[in-house]
């Protein structure tokens, strides 16, 4: 029988065990072992039967099993400390109280992070992978160093999707109802209850909604907009409905709702707490960037022209793009975005065209009728990154049109390598070993704030411990995996009686290799059946066996990736190979904290360089797994052949993309078969594979401090936040009134702008290493002035074609009067630093003191080709 109305009954708990509620509503306790080890304790079954949920936990607990509790000292005592730990967690300064103090006030006072998905534990499932497990990585981390930061998301009612196989193998998708009041989530209530509403102005007179809703992440408040509000039509009611789900429309009003709604949000949330204003608003990646429109919009209320509220707002914003490859970003039609705003929309005070040119794809190769939420989130933001070296230097080439006129080296989008939050992803048995070498508190330091002097102890635990180790984790995938597997088959319609075989499926001493991430094709899930013969040789080897444990999510749209995972699923259902490789479907959070600690080696081989950072390999790190992976994203930044192998790319090789996996496939098949595999059943004099045990310690020592999320947050603290705090207070009204006014000036300005002639000193076709040029520079400025500009010299070695590699820049200086043409004379000296074929030009720059670089306004001017007897000239 159906019931008619729904809602939720929350536990009375007795006083003394009161302080349970408020450890259940602080999502700490899903990256702090004793706390969840305390909710364990109140009923092991139920916890197990709750996923690890406290807050479903406390809604099932018998009443009587409360009431022993409430008299159970020893719990009580537990109880008590980790109440208290929780409040010293949330009150007592941290690093960046401490770095505060020390920089006298330099750091933000508040930040506003953004993204439209965050996985912060399978208890709240609002991620569908890297993307939303890295902003909840993010948060953790924050929070652990004490940065005052607000996150801004939105609450799916039905999350992503739960994966399950057809007989066949064929992905099927559910998408359970999620109730926000069964979640450890807090309604956010004006001062006289009502809950809070943030609005949305929609085409047509309609309005969207939204209710908000507020996780705490320890110290980090996590507002999550919910559009599923009685005030809503029917369709308003649906745009918070699933994470990437429906069409264009859908998601503009998503991606308007999460940066609009959201600016909002936060405004609704200081008034009210007393929280800092943010003065840095961070967009991880293009689907929060109309925050920026709301912040311009709010200036515009208060009678601020655009340029000047779009120069003020620019100077507090930073932005993180995930993405290698145009395809990933999304991209709305122009007259689709053109109706949403504009006096019969939203945002009614800025005029439509300005926000338009603020997303439109005017630049050589973009298609201009297409409006690009990460070229306006670029165009928004004063600092930009991509999340790993080699993703930054991807996303500078991919974004380069939109700064003509310079090397794609020049473009100003930097790199912070993403981190993953230790305590949330390392096992409580690697934890445990630590803390008995070096202590608890000093391991879990080392785990959340890094510093390799924590990491080197690792260097004294004994191989027995670091092997024993191993294989008890190796030991509880197996037991994890059957368990999953057997519920799988009963899913795809199998009989108990003809599942006896999974009693048999993988073995704790055999090399046990993961796989587990999403599914898009770039991915190659199934790069590892190339040659099927001979992966089953390598499954089935009398000696040296190997077993692979595999889990992934297609979009539900994307049936190419859907037919990957059959493929694949169909090969680990043959009976000859089946105890050695499994497919486990609706891989999440709750899955990967058992797979990462129980895998020997952590596989990954997209299609090099399309692998923004992909941080699965490093939570797999953290506990001592290995990386055998294709250099791209974070691994061809850190890899070192003392713990992990690189997998040989066929970059320029192949000549197309089958001749290319094969070529790869191969040569993953070499490593397994002649170097991986014989290296862990190799045995030394103890009896112990020394060489295996001695990658895993150097795994821990050397990539442990790198790999963490405190090291990314506090690169992001330190290299964008301080930055970007620094221009929003340097940048005020009137400040940034005198920068537009100054750029619309230039830009009027600089078509007259030209290197009239370059000359230097006498030289050959060689000179002496250490000499100096003599450059001579006649530049016409039209209506500018010399302090409008900066002329440079640019020299550095150069390649067979003249272009100038790794090169530096000197200005020169204004010399004289200027000619009654106009043009002024700029001199300065080059010395010849480098041997070899060595170099030079000059340009032109826009230069004032409140520009964040040279290149900010894409704008150079630069010598005719042949121009003078200097200009590029090549010296050897």
């Amino acid at each position: 029988m159906k019931a008619i109305r729904r809602f939720t009954v929350r536990p009375a708990l007795p006083d003394p065990l009161s302080p349970l509620a408020e450890l259940a509503r602080n999502l700490r306790w899903s990256w702090h072992t004793p706390t969840r080890e305390l909710f364990e304790a109140v009923d092991p079954e139920l916890w197990a039967a709750s996923g690890g949920d406290p807050v479903r936990l406390l809604g099932g607990v018998p009443p009587a099993r409360l009431a022993r509790l409430a008299h159970d000292e020893p719990f009580l005592r537990r109880l008590a400390e980790a109440s208290d730990g929780l409040r010293e967690y949330l009150t007592g300064d941290r690093w960046y109280q401490q770095q505060a103090a020390e920089c006298g006030g330099e750091l933000p006072r508040g930040v506003g992070y953004f993204s439209p998905e965050f996985g912060i534990t399978a208890a709240l499932p609002q991620y569908s992978g890297g993307l939303g497990i890295l902003a909840g990585d993010h948060l953790k981390a924050a929070s652990d160093l004490g940065v005052p930061l607000i996150g801004v998301g939105l609450l799916y009612r039905h999350g992503y999707f739960h994966q399950s196989l057809s007989r066949d193998g064929w992905q099927q998708e559910t998408y359970p109802v999620l109730d926000p009041n069964e979640l450890p989530l807090t309604l956010l209530r004006e001062a006289d209850g009502r809950p809070c509403q943030v609005a949305i102005a929609l085409p047509g007179g309609r309005s969207l909604r939204a209710h908000v809703w507020q996780a705490c992440v320890g110290r980090v408040p996590l507002l999550m907009l919910d559009s599923d509000v009685e005030e809503n039509d029917p369709g308003a009611r649906e745009v918070t409905d699933r994470l990437y789900g429906g069409g264009s429309e859908h998601r503009l009003l998503q991606e308007m709702l999460l940066g609009i709604g959201g600016v909002r949000a936060i405004r609704t949330y200081c008034r009210l707490t007393g929280h800092a204003e943010p003065e840095v608003f961070h967009t991880n990646e293009g689907h929060a960037g109309f925050l920026g429109l709301e912040r311009i919009h709010e200036l515009a209320e208060q009678g601020v022209e655009f340029d000047t509220s779009l120069e003020a707002v620019r100077a507090g914003t930073v932005f993180t793009t995930h993405t290698p490859v145009p395809a990933g970003i999304d991209r709305f039609d122009r007259e689709l975005v053109a109706r949403h705003f504009g006096p019969d929309a939203e945002l009614p005070r800025i005029d439509v065209e300005r926000i338009l040119r603020l997303g439109m794809e005017t630049y050589p190769g973009g298609e201009p009728n297409l409006f690009n939420m990460a070229v306006m989130g670029l165009r928004l933001g004063r600092c930009a990154n991509g999340v790993s070296t080699l993703h930054g230097k991807v996303s500078r080439e991919m974004f380069a049109g939109l700064w003509p006129g310079f090397d794609a080296d020049e473009v100003p989008i930097s790199s912070v390598t993403n981190g993953v939050h230790a305590p949330t992803w390392v096992a409580p048995e690697v934890f445990r070993l630590g803390a008995r070498q070096i202590g608890a508190q000093r391991t879990e330091d080392a785990l959340s704030v890094g510093g390799s002097e924590r990491w080197d102890a690792v260097a004294e635990i004994q191989d027995s411990d670091i092997w024993a180790l191993r294989r008890e984790l190796r030991g509880q995938l197996v037991t994890e995996v059957r368990r999953r597997l057997y519920a799988s088959w009963r899913g795809r319609g199998a009989a108990s009686a003809e599942l006896g075989w999974i009693d048999d499926v993988l073995d704790p001493d055999v090399l046990t290799i993961g796989f587990a991430r999403r599914v898009p094709s770039y991915k190659r899930l199934t790069l590892m059946l190339r040659d099927r013969d001979r992966l089953m040789d390598l499954l089935t080897h009398e000696e040296r066996p190997i077993q692979i444990v595999v889990a992934g999510k297609a979009h539900p749209a994307d049936d190419g990736g859907k037919r990957l995972i059959q493929e694949l699923v169909r090969f680990t259902d043959d009976p000859r190979v089946r105890h050695r490789v499994v497919f486990l479907p609706d891989y999440g959070m709750a899955m990967a904290q058992k797979l990462y600690p129980g895998c020997d080696v952590w596989l990954n081989n997209p299609l090099r360089p399309l692998e923004a950072c992909g941080t699965s390999g490093m939570k797999a790190a953290l506990n001592g797994c290995l990386n055998l992976s294709v250099l791209d994203g974070w691994w061809d930044e850190w890899f070192e052949p003392d713990f992990g192998w690189a997998i040989p790319t066929a970059d320029g090789s192949a000549t197309d993309d089958d001749r290319r996996d094969d070529l790869e496939a191969a040569a993953l098949y070499d490593l397994l078969e002649r170097r991986i595999a014989p290296r862990f059943y190799e045995q030394g004099p103890g009896g112990l594979p020394d060489r295996w045990i001695e990658m895993v310690r150097r795994t821990l020592t050397r990539l442990g401090p790198k790999v963490l999320a405190g090291r990314m947050v506090r690169d992001y603290v330190e290299g964008l936040y301080v930055p970007a705090a620094r221009a929003h207070r340097a940048l005020d009204v009137a400040a940034a009134g005198e920068l537009a006014s100054w750029k619309a000036r230039v830009r009027g300005a600089w078509p007259r702008v030209a290197v009239d002639h370059v000359e230097a000193s006498a030289f050959g076709a060689t000179a002496e290493l250490g000499s100096t040029l003599a450059l001579r520079v006649r530049v016409r400025l039209g209506e500018l002035t010399p302090d409008d500009v900066e002329v440079q010299a640019i020299a550095g070695r150069v390649d067979p074609q003249d272009h100038i590699a790794d090169p530096a820049s000197v200005p020169l200086k204004p010399v004289g009067a200027p000619t009654p043409e106009g043009s002024r004379l700029y001199e300065g000296p080059l010395t010849l630093d480098h041997a070899g074929p060595f170099g030079y030009t000059v340009r032109v720059l826009p230069s004032h003191r409140l520009l964040a670089s040279g290149a900010e306004l894409g704008l150079v001017a630069v010598p005719a080709e042949g121009m003078g007897e200097g200009a590029g000239v090549l010296m050897r």
